[in-house]
């Protein structure tokens, strides 16, 4: 158990290429579906069927997520826009 006197305040989050990184992502879940699809029958004899029906709700899913991430990332950057320009603005 944490003692009150140990606990940090958080850390700021790491910003990195997240465009990029969910865009892989999701390349590779596909990449894993079509890959898994001719084999389908052995995967459905087996009971696990489901495996293949899991990479593409993970490729579907992370196709929302790079709408979401790249939306993110152009909202950031119009804040950091408007608060350069409110700086210069201020400044003259």
């Amino acid at each position: 158990m944490w003692k009150k006197s140990e606990l940090r305040a958080a850390p700021a989050p790491l910003e990195g290429p997240v465009v990029g990184t969910i865009t892989g992502g999701t390349l590779i879940w596909f990449v894993l579906f079509l890959g898994q699809l001719p084999f389908y029958g052995w995967f459905a004899d087996g009971g696990h069927a489901w495996w293949v029906w899991t990479c593409l709700a993970g490729g579907g899913l992370g196709c929302l997520g790079i709408v979401y991430v790249r939306k993110r990332d152009a909202a950031i950057k119009r804040a950091a826009r408007a608060a350069a320009e409110a700086t210069a603005a201020d400044a003259a």
